[in-house]
């Protein structure tokens, strides 16, 4: 009897000993294999960048929206035609320029024709095609916010020969100033590029928007005449598909998902993408209501970008209150800065230099309030957003004006006047509704 129970003790133990161990192994998990890590690595980038590529859509609805119904038809071409340019220019020379630069570098050799290279994959932890995709589709991104500035009467070649060398040659060479290693990317932090992608997007459309000019009747009589778009409704889901394109604009910047810290910090900054744009859409909405008296639908749907757009400079670091402050600043600016390009004369027919250009600068400027990194610093930042700022707006503003004295940019009043869809197209986005 009492070996039985001295047996029956020791097998207790030994189950409670196992149980133990395996307890600890749960916890420690193993590491996971370098197969594992390319697999999970890559999905993410291909996952992250299809999210991004349906912001095109998302960019497309909300100009359709934005715009009268004459010139809805051309907006849809110019969003299919630009996004189909940039990746035809990544592909030719804009990948090269990212990347090719040498360590604290300004500019790579010109390199044509990318091409994939996978003979060190566990070196490079993911698939050459799948970064190319994912960084095609922030190029295209930056194309986007141009489109929706210059709505309504800028010419379809002029305005895609420019998309080609944003896409081309601008965008690439400042992007690889930062994410290629190039000279500022010790000490300038752009996580998913509020500055490279959003600033560098309303640099190029504000060179654009002054070399162009306003639509006829917008600012006349010392008045501004609003020029309403054609549906809010098409507008409203073209923010939420921009929303949900976010995640993985910013989730996808992580750049790899092969380790549970990883995972982690992917989620949150979804949760920190999502509050942000919560913070934007709240404050644009309370403080229309108490300057103008009145909500304004455009201008809460721009507080939802433009809180995105502030968030997208750090996603990771912040906590969640401060995300939702991030982001309601950038409702604040753009609920004052739509107003404030009325009052300039710069007409932006959707509102995207508010909402990307203003808010990128506030986003990358208050990076260091979060994020504690050696070399990360306020004065570090401001030197990034200016430097980018400058070389962004100077060129685009000269392309824009060799454009304009040469191929001309801009419609004529005629054609203003009847729309470009049937000016340039020759049709009509919804012919059932037009007279006669």
């Amino acid at each position: 009897m009492i070996k039985k129970t001295a047996l029956a003790a020791v097998s207790i133990a030994a189950a409670l000993s196992t149980a133990a161990f395996a307890q600890d192994a749960a916890a420690t998990p193993a590491p996971a294999s370098d197969s594992t890590v390319f697999v999970f690595n890559t999905l993410l980038f291909l996952i992250s960048g299809m999210v991004v590529m349906f912001m095109a859509a998302g960019f497309c609805m909300l100009e359709v929206g934005l715009v009268r119904s004459k010139n809805a038809a051309t907006i849809c071409l110019k969003n299919i035609a630009l996004y189909s340019v940039a990746g035809l220019m990544v592909y030719l020379i804009g990948y090269q320029l990212i990347y090719g630069v040498a360590e604290g570098g300004v500019i790579a050799p010109l390199d044509f024709l990318w091409s994939a290279d996978d003979s060190d994959p566990v070196g490079t932890g993911y698939s050459a095609s799948s970064d190319w995709y994912f960084q095609m589709v922030f190029v295209a991104t930056a194309a986007s916010i141009v489109s929706g500035t210059l709505a309504e009467r800028i010419k379809l070649f002029p305005f895609l020969i420019f998309v080609a060398v944003l896409t081309g040659v601008i965008y690439p060479i400042q992007a690889g100033w930062v994410w290629g290693g190039g000279w500022l990317d010790a000490n300038f932090d752009d996580f998913a590029g509020s500055t490279l992608v959003h600033s560098t997007g309303g640099w190029a459309a504000l060179a654009g928007a002054i070399v162009l000019g306003s639509r006829t009747g917008k600012y006349e009589g010392g008045r501004v005449h609003p020029l309403p778009g054609s549906s809010l409704p098409l507008a409203t889901l073209g923010t939420f598909i921009l929303w949900l394109g976010w995640f993985g604009f910013n989730g996808g910047s992580q750049l790899a998902l092969g380790t549970i810290e990883d995972a982690a910090s992917v989620a949150n900054i979804f949760v920190n993408t999502n509050m942000a744009a919560c913070g934007g859409v709240v404050t644009a909405l309370i403080l229309t209501q108490v300057l103008y008296k009145k909500v304004d639908l455009t201008i809460v749907l721009n507080g939802a970008i433009g809180g995105l757009v502030s968030i997208t400079a750090e996603p990771l670091a912040p906590a969640i209150w401060q995300a939702v402050l991030i982001g309601s600043v950038g409702g604040v600016i753009v609920t004052l800065a739509v107003p404030l390009l009325d009052k300039l004369k710069i007409d932006d027919v959707v509102g995207a230099i508010p909402a990307h250009l203003f808010c990128g600068i506030w986003g990358t400027l208050i990076v260091p309030l979060t994020n504690k990194s050696d070399g990360i610093s306020y004065l570090n930042q401001l030197i990034g957003v200016i430097s980018i700022g400058v070389f962004v707006f100077v060129i685009s503003l000269a392309v824009w004006y060799a454009l304009k004295f040469t191929l001309g940019v801009r419609a004529s009043a005629d054609q203003e006047r009847i729309g470009l869809d049937k000016s340039e197209l020759g049709l009509e986005a919804y012919p059932e509704f037009s007279p006669g």
